[in-house]
């Protein structure tokens, strides 16, 4: 069939007309869109291959992308949508050997950090009923078997840092066990894992504040441990979030008749009132060294809000927390879409001010102070913002 030039114009004119061309609605950061399904398809068109989210230019068996595709894998139970499906589980096929073995993973190292990427695992186990996924789950007990552990029984963050507990284990390493403990009947690891939650906060809880030390250092050998209770010397919000998530992500899987369920709900409770306080009350969301937000080089950081926000969001709809704290958290939510989220002319999402790194120790030497942890690299898209902001949205998307 052939048009003349004014057919086709005439033809286009009759289209817009009557609506048949796709109006594409103005990109703001107001848009009433699911912001869960637009962020996890803008994290696959930035990374074809899922082993390249985290900016990698490698393969790599990491805590980081675990937590992307264990959020990407809650869109697809949220939509049915087996592409989100698939592309985590192109991850998982990449790693994971017919013996359950994982490839560039080394159980020596004893890095809790490794154990997070295995949280995909259980799903994919359910759905495919592949053996391989099954016997990766328990390759990555198996290491928490024998993991080194503080006196009391506290989990080394590595074997690298002894004698040390940080915050960001307890997500890296409770959620798996609880979930473990669950799925293959292995009811006295619920006490370890409720344990790890107790003594963290009994060891870098603030009395004054409320808030958590970044970590503790059991023998008060590190040049960041205070010499008489062995803590770091800040309030680091990421550190915070890590711990707020594991808390609500654990409670999915401890029974509700556990003798130490009531614990855990309690350490959230006393976490959440802890940061509102310090939630900051012009933008609602919150900064890098939560306290001092005055303090020259502070700044308002991405990570730490959208986890605290989805930690807020789900312990709100599990009844955990009262309904006094939903005006905290919805201001948080919509202070992250306001301060952080940006659209670009392709249509991905982006989400800026994210802290990229901090830690305590190690090669070269990070002491724990404040200018330490203003000083490491602020970057956009940085999976500790993705993933969160992801599961953030998905709880107030299943509100609507």
């Amino acid at each position: 069939m052939k048009f003349s030039l004014n057919g086709l114009i005439a033809l286009a004119l009759i289209m817009l007309a009557t609506g048949c061309v796709e109006k594409k609605a103005p990109e703001t950061a107001a848009q009433p869109e699911k912001w869960s399904v637009r962020m996890a398809e803008s994290v696959m068109q930035r990374n074809p291959e899922p082993w390249m989210i985290d900016f990698q230019e490698k393969p790599r068996w990491e805590y980081t992308q675990g937590l992307v595709l264990k959020s990407i894998l809650e869109v697809w139970k949220a939509t049915g949508d087996d592409k989100f499906f698939n592309y985590v589980k192109t991850y998982y096929d990449q790693f994971v050997r017919e013996d359950g073995s994982i490839w560039l993973y080394d159980r020596e190292l004893y890095n809790i950090d490794r154990i997070n990427p295995g949280k995909p695992l259980f799903a994919l186990y359910e759905k495919t009923g592949d053996e391989k996924f099954k016997k990766a789950l328990f390759v990555l007990r198996d290491q928490m078997r024998e993991h080194p552990r503080t006196n009391e029984g506290g989990f080394w963050h590595k074997k690298r840092y002894p004698y040390q507990m940080w915050l960001d284990g307890l997500y890296m390493a409770g959620p798996f066990l609880a979930q473990f403990a669950k799925t293959f009947d292995e009811p006295a690891l619920f006490d370890d894992v409720a344990n790890q939650f107790i003594w963290m906060e009994s060891h870098t809880r603030d009395e004054k504040t409320g808030l958590l030390y970044h970590a503790w250092d059991e023998s008060r050998q590190q040049r960041w441990a205070d010499p008489e209770t062995g803590v770091s010397p800040h309030f680091w919000g990421r550190a915070m979030g890590w711990y707020a998530m594991a808390l609500v992500d654990v409670l999915d899987f401890i029974p509700e008749n556990h003798p130490k369920r009531q614990d855990i709900i309690n350490i959230y409770k006393r976490l959440a009132e802890a940061l509102a306080k310090v939630q900051d009350p012009g933008t609602g969301v919150w900064f890098q060294i939560v306290d001092l937000p005055d303090r020259e080089g502070n700044y308002r950081e991405s990570s730490a809000s959208s986890m605290y926000v989805y930690a807020y969001f789900k312990a709100l709809r599990n009844g955990y927390i009262d309904e006094s704290y939903r005006s905290v958290a919805q201001k948080g939510y919509d202070g992250i879409l306001k301060q952080f989220i940006e659209v670009d002319e392709q249509g991905l999402v982006n989400i800026t001010n994210a802290c990229a790194v901090a830690g305590l120790g190690g090669d070269p030497y990070r002491d724990g102070s404040f200018e330490y942890y203003i000083s490491e690299l602020i970057r956009t898209n940085d999976t500790k913002a993705v993933g969160p902001f992801i599961l953030a949205n998905l709880e107030i998307e299943s509100l609507k």
